[in-house]
Order: C-alpha cells, then sequence, then structure tokens
C-alpha cells in the first residue's frame, strides 16, 4: 500500500469518525434544533458599526499601537446582596453615563435580562420549540424589579415611573426597556443615575441562575444599552439565540454573601471582609462592558499566577484533575493568543466548572470570568472536551471581549472566529489530535466542523442577525462551523500565518472599538490582498458556496494524423492510421467548479506507472481541461489533495480513475448512516 493512499485512508478514517461525533452532537442537541420564534420586528433592528478607516497599515501587525484602555462611556458602582434561600440579589449603586455620540438624546434604553425567564410568554421562552441551547426553560422563573432610577442633574428627580412597560412593539416582553428623559443629555454631557432593584435569579438555564446553593449570578442588574456615535442605541430583546453587547466603562462591584460561600467575578479583587455572618468582596474591572460573578459554599479553588495575569480556577470537589488541566490548558493558550492578537490586559481571570447540577451554565464568556465544563471523570475520557471549552470561552476574551462587536446583530464576529480560533490553537497544542483519541486514531476538530459548515452551505447567509436563523443548530452549523471553516479554507490557500496576522491586525487596531463586518473585510484585504478579501465576503454575505470535482480522465495513443496534406514533396494523403509515436499517449482531464466561490486549486494526475504530477488551476471559470502527452496515460486524478479546501461542499466527487467515480455525496451519506445508527441507540 502506497503512503499516499495510506494517507488518504486516514484522512477517510478521520472524517468518518468527526461525522459519528457530529451524528452524536446531533443527537443530544435535537431538542435545540426547532424552528425559532419569529424574529423581532424589524423597527427593532440594531445600528451597526460605521464605516472603516481607509487603511488600518501594518502598524498594528504588532502591539506597538495599542491602546492601554478604553474610552470608558458608562462607569457601574454597585452593590449586591445575596439571599441564597429566596435567590434573590438585593442591589443598588450609581451608574455615570455620558453621551459621546454627536446628536442630543431625549430618552435611554435599559435592558433587564433577567425578565427574559420571568414567565412562558417572554421573547426568550414563549416558543414551545426554542428555549435556549440547552433545550430546556427555567423550573423557577427569574426577574429583575427596578425600584427607583434617580438622576443627580435633575434634581434627584425619579425618571423610571415614565419608562415603558414593555419592550418595543412587544407587549409580552419586557427586557428591552425605553426611559424617556425629562431634557435632552447634550453631547458631551454626564448623567449620574442612582438606582435600586431587585433580582430574581431563575433556576439555571442558558447562561444565568441557581442550583441548589450554587449561583450563577449573569444579566443580573438594569443595564444601558450601547450607545451609537450618531446618537441612536444599540438595542433589542433577549432572544434565546442571541447575546449581548454594551458599552466599555469602569465596574466597581461589591458583593455581599453568607459566610462560607466562595465568590467569582469580573474584575481583581480589591477588598475582601467576614463579620456577622456575612463574607464581603469588592471587585474592580476598567475597559470591560459587562460585569459577572458566582458563589456557592462549595467552590474549591486552584489559583496560579501566569504571565503576571492571576488566574483563578473554582471548582466542585471531585473536580481536582479538571481544575490541573484548566490550569495546564489556560497557560499554553495565552501566549498563544496573545502573540496573535495582542496582550491580555487585565490583571486576573477567573475560571469557573459548575457543578452537575448547573451544567448549563459552562461555555460561556464574559469579561476576565469564563465557563467551562464536563463530568468529574472527564480526564478519563479520550477526548478533550475540557480544554476545547476551555481554548473556546478564552477566545472570547479577545473575541468579543475586546473588539466589542456586536453579537446580536453580527454573531459571526463573536462565535465565528473565536471558533476558527479555537481550532487552530487546539491544533497548535495538539496536532491532529485536537479532539482527542478514539482507539488511538487522532481525531481532528477540522473535520466536525466541516461536516457541520458543509449540511449549512445552502441554509442561510453567515452575516445576519441571530435571531433570523431558523434554529440554534442552523445558526451552529452557519455562524460556527461555516466561518471557521471558511478561516480555515483561506489559511491552507493563502497561508495560515497571513490569516493569523489579518486577524491580528483587526484585533489590534479595534481593540474597544466596537467593529462590524466591513471592519474584519478590511484587515482581510490589506493582508490576504483583493481576491481572498471578496471570496470571504462572498461566503460571508451571500451564501456563497463551491463545490470541485474531476472527470474520469481520457486517454487515447498518439498516432500520426490522418487526411491530406500539403508537403515539401508536394500533396499527400494518409488514410490509414499511423503508427503510434514512441508509444506516447495524450491524456486529458477536466476539472469542474460550481457554486460562487473561486480558489485557486492543484490537481494531482496519476499515470499508469504510478508518478504523480502536479497541476495548478486558479478556479476562474466554470472549468478547466489539463492536457498532457507522456509515454504513460493519466489513470486517475485528485483535485485538491491536500484538502485545503475545506470549504468544498463534496468531497466525495475530488478523486477518479479510469472507469471509476467515487459516489457522489458519499459524505452526506456516510452522516446520515451515523445518524441511523446513533438513532437506534438513542433510549
Amino acid at each position: 500500500m502506497s503512503s499516499r493512499i495510506r494517507q488518504a485512508r486516514s484522512r477517510a478514517t478521520e472524517l468518518v469518525i468527526g461525522l459519528l461525533l457530529v451524528a452524536t452532537a446531533a443527537w443530544l442537541s435535537r431538542a435545540a434544533a426547532q424552528p425559532a420564534a419569529p424574529p423581532e420586528p424589524a423597527a427593532q433592528r440594531t445600528s451597526v458599526a460605521g464605516a472603516p478607516p481607509a487603511r488600518i497599515g501594518p502598524r498594528y501587525d504588532d502591539d506597538g499601537a495599542l491602546p492601554e484602555r478604553a474610552t470608558p462611556v458608562t462607569d457601574y458602582t454597585l452593590s449586591a446582596r445575596l439571599d441564597p434561600t429566596t435567590h434573590e440579589i438585593a442591589g443598588s449603586g450609581s451608574v455615570v453615563f455620558r453621551n459621546t455620540s454627536a446628536a442630543p438624546l431625549g430618552a435611554l434604553y435599559v435592558h433587564l435580562y433577567l425578565n427574559a425567564f420571568k414567565n412562558e410568554r417572554t421573547l426568550f421562552l414563549r416558543s414551545p420549540f426554542v428555549t435556549a441551547r440547552d433545550g430546556r426553560g427555567p423550573s423557577d422563573f427569574g426577574y429583575i424589579d427596578v425600584r427607583r432610577l434617580t438622576a443627580r442633574e435633575l434634581g434627584g428627580r425619579d425618571i423610571w415611573p415614565g419608562s415603558a412597560a414593555h419592550t418595543p412593539g412587544d407587549p409580552d416582553d419586557q427586557t428591552d426597556i425605553e426611559v424617556p428623559l425629562p431634557t435632552p443629555l447634550e453631547p458631551g454631557q454626564s448623567l449620574t443615575l442612582d438606582l435600586e432593584f431587585t433580582a430574581k435569579l431563575p433556576s439555571v438555564v442558558a447562561r444565568t441562575g441557581y442550583a441548589g446553593s450554587f449561583h450563577f449570578v449573569a444579566q443580573w442588574f438594569p443595564k444601558l444599552a450601547r450607545l451609537e456615535s450618531d446618537g441612536t442605541f444599540a438595542h433589542f430583546p433577549f432572544h434565546p439565540q442571541s447575546e449581548f453587547h454594551a458599552d466599555f466603562g469602569r465596574y466597581d462591584v461589591t458583593i455581599d454573601v453568607p459566610e462560607g460561600f466562595v465568590v467569582g467575578a469580573t474584575g481583581a479583587r480589591t477588598e475582601s471582609a467576614t463579620e456577622a455572618g456575612r463574607h464581603r468582596v469588592r471587585h474592580l474591572a476598567d475597559s470591560v462592558h459587562d460585569f459577572a460573578w458566582t458563589a456557592w459554599d462549595r467552590f474549591q479553588r486552584a489559583e496560579r499566577q501566569l504571565d503576571g495575569i492571576a488566574v483563578s480556577v473554582l471548582y466542585p470537589p471531585g473536580h481536582e484533575a479538571n481544575a490541573r488541566t484548566t490550569l495546564e490548558v489556560t497557560a499554553a493558550a495565552l501566549p498563544i493568543l496573545a502573540r496573535r492578537y495582542g496582550p491580555y490586559p487585565y490583571p486576573s481571570l477567573t475560571i469557573v466548572h459548575p457543578p452537575a447540577a448547573a451544567v448549563d451554565a459552562g461555555g460561556m464568556e464574559y469579561p476576565t470570568l469564563i465557563t467551562t465544563g464536563g463530568p468529574w471523570y472527564s480526564q478519563l475520557l479520550p477526548g478533550k472536551g475540557v480544554e476545547l471549552v476551555t481554548v473556546h470561552e478564552l477566545g472570547h476574551q479577545w473575541f468579543q471581549g475586546m473588539v466589542a462587536s456586536n453579537e446580536h446583530a453580527f454573531p459571526f464576529l463573536d462565535e465565528g472566529l473565536t471558533t476558527h480560533v479555537e481550532q487552530s490553537v487546539m491544533e497548535e497544542l495538539y496536532g491532529r489530535a485536537s479532539l482527542g483519541r478514539w482507539f488511538d486514531h487522532p481525531v481532528s476538530g477540522r473535520a466536525m466542523r466541516r461536516a457541520y459548515a458543509a449540511s449549512a452551505a445552502h441554509d442561510d447567509v453567515i452575516a445576519k442577525p441571530a435571531d433570523q436563523f431558523a434554529s440554534w443548530m442552523g445558526l451552529f452549523g452557519s455562524v460556527y462551523s461555516r466561518t471557521a471553516t471558511l478561516f480555515d479554507t483561506l489559511g491552507n490557500v493563502y497561508g495560515k500565518d497571513e490569516v493569523e496576522r489579518a486577524l491580528g491586525r483587526y484585533a489590534r487596531y479595534y481593540r474597544f472599538a466596537h467593529p462590524g463586518p466591513r471592519h474584519l473585510i478590511l484587515a482581510l484585504q490589506e493582508v490576504l490582498g483583493e481576491e481572498a478579501a471578496e471570496q470571504a465576503s462572498l461566503v460571508l454575505f451571500e451564501g456563497g458556496w463551491v463545490d470541485y470535482r474531476v472527470d474520469a480522465p481520457e486517454s487515447v495513443p498518439v498516432r500520426e494524423p490522418r487526411g491530406v496534406f500539403e508537403r515539401k514533396g508536394g500533396r499527400a494523403t494518409v488514410d490509414r492510421a499511423g503508427e503510434t509515436q514512441g508509444e506516447r499517449h495524450e491524456s486529458r482531464v477536466v476539472v469542474r467548479r460550481h457554486g460562487t466561490v473561486r480558489f485557486p486549486v492543484k490537481v494531482e494526475l496519476v499515470f499508469a506507472d504510478g508518478r504523480r504530477e502536479r497541476r495548478s488551476w486558479d478556479g476562474r471559470g466554470s472549468w478547466t481541461a489539463l492536457s498532457v502527452v507522456d509515454r504513460h496515460p493519466v489513470v486517475g486524478a485528485i483535485v485538491d489533495p491536500e484538502l485545503r479546501i475545506t470549504l468544498d461542499q463534496n468531497l466525495g466527487n475530488n478523486a477518479t480513475a479510469r472507469g471509476i467515480m467515487l459516489a457522489p455525496r458519499t459524505l452526506e451519506r456516510t452522516s446520515y448512516v451515523a445518524a441511523l445508527l446513533f438513532g437506534a441507540l438513542a433510549p
């Protein structure tokens, strides 16, 4: 067996294993794969970032021009007291809001995200088919009650009584509230708001809640919507497929919990005290756009200093091996991320392993605070689940944490780029076994992502709001998998280092800047060139796709031609086929490109004597014919022999031999059989 054939079979085995994993994931996720609730009214569409600059330039290929901190728009000073019996938080404090736009403001928009869990008529919970990524709703409901919102500059006037009763255009939802101002807030002016509120946590669902005495507290305070430069607000209700968007600022938060509870939170701890049966901690965070925290009386803590960053892992009893693995992969991944996209600018990082009863709190990102997850026996399994989730959420500290793109309007800038980061970092750390080993065979996340991306190729465009995807699995296929596969293809075709340089230029230039899709395309254009940027735009904005295929080679002996010829000695007629010219053969291979996207591609020709020769095609046009004259005929051909174009829709038609054509849609059929197998085994 030749080494080429062994490599091909190895790739095929790896891909089939990936497809089996895909089928398993699809079975586990089937509850979340139902049609979504209708999208929010068009009038409530979020605004998007402004036009990109004329040029970014290589100055942002290193860290010399990085801003040290964000321009603050909102500063929060909050106190939170947790009652672990009622699962309520008594909150109070103040918010300083600055009108950094060019227009006077006649109203503010406040997000009350916990109201998404108030009842089964909210946008988040109303659909019987969509509850969240976990496929379940809460068993106990949650909400925010704002007691007062007074403005110091308006003589201490309480402006909350004038607020809207519900989300604009949706009387059953209260997660996006307009608060009119008695007098306009002019550009450059500030407003200091004093507030009191009660936050009731739901049972853990999606990203927040309680399970027993464990509390994960996210989206727990009245949160001002992001102000755009034109004076509009990027406001939207809480949809189960959407995440968040806010301005940068400074958070000063004091958390009060019962004695014995361990607290983890955004930012660095600056104070800690215990008295009268209560434990209080104070956390400060600068240049962040959110604040989350957790409290549990059973947390264990593991700590390590990594390049000046105080890293803390909070985990349940019995998860010591997971905690060690989490610290190890964090220590390995942080330098890679810093080298590629700029240094981590915060003094602390907290990583939370939720207990088994709160598994739905795992796998989420907040500034300087992420949650990972996995059962206590994860390290006994062949996969790298803990490592993968940790690297993914860590990548979010850059995409979306520091660049702060609009996750609701363009989730691919958040989840898509981070999935690419996860995949590439895992491969740098673990090679082809980035998902682990199955029966001692390396399993690659690349194969799994490609299978999902192929299945979603014709479903949606990637660059659209989260709530406009038909289901969570549809969003996963397009936003997560197809974006990652696009960047994988760009790296294979134009250079992996160049792709990372483009993403690094994007991440550095737009740190603390809220970029949009066109800002990313500009970075790709500058580093990879016009053609690469054009193909990326086709995939992202127009549902572009590609499928290369190769026809079976044709070959004939080269003989003297027949006919009437004018020769030096006079006219001659040849009416019989002449002798072959040294037993040479003329071979022809037709390579086709289906779809709207084109990439340059290699074609490998296989000769009868076993030799191989590679030709190049720029991908222009719908087909090209490769001709060759040789002593031996061409008996086989492979388009894209190194599988560089992972966006290729159907790999089953990439190889052929004389008289043999691999069955079309081979991979899709394999996936279907795998799904049937797991369906039969399902309880």
